[in-house]
C-alpha cells in the first residue's frame, strides 16, 4: 500500500513538472520571466519589455500568476509583478543556454543573462 502511494506522489509530481513546462513553452511567457528577473515591474513596462500591448501581457501574466510562478502587488491602479522564487527562472535561464549549445552560440552561462531578443 506504502508503494502505491509512493508510486502515486512521484506520477504527480511528474505531471506536475510537466504542467510547469507547458506554462514556460510560450516565448512571451518566457520573455516574461527574464524580464522579472530583475525585480518587481508594472504591467507596461513589462509588455514594453516583451514586446507585446498591455492587454496580451496581462494575459499571460495571469497564467503565470494561477501557476504561482508570479506574485503580484497593487499600488493605487498599478499592478506589480515579480518572480514568487527563482525556480522557473533558473528553468528558463537553463533552457536558453540549452538553446545556445544548441544553435552553437557561445553560451553566455551568467547568473544575469541578458534578455532574449527576436533575431
Amino acid at each position: 500500500m506504502h508503494a502505491d502511494n509512493d508510486a502515486r506522489g512521484v506520477c504527480q509530481r511528474y505531471d506536475l513538472a510537466a504542467e510547469v513546462f507547458g506554462m514556460l513553452a510560450d516565448a512571451t511567457r518566457v520573455r516574461i520571466i527574464v524580464a522579472l528577473r530583475g525585480g518587481e515591474l508594472p504591467v507596461g513596462e513589462i509588455a514594453e519589455r516583451v514586446g507585446k500591448t498591455p492587454a496580451a501581457a496581462s494575459q499571460h501574466l495571469a497564467k503565470l500568476r494561477l501557476a504561482r510562478m508570479v506574485l503580484t502587488r497593487h499600488e493605487g491602479t498599478k499592478v506589480f509583478y515579480r518572480l514568487a522564487d527563482d525556480h522557473a527562472s533558473q528553468l528558463v535561464a537553463d533552457a536558453v543556454h540549452q538553446a545556445e549549445h544548441t544553435l552553437g552560440i557561445a553560451p553566455q552561462h551568467a547568473e544575469t543573462a541578458e534578455e532574449p531578443t527576436d533575431a
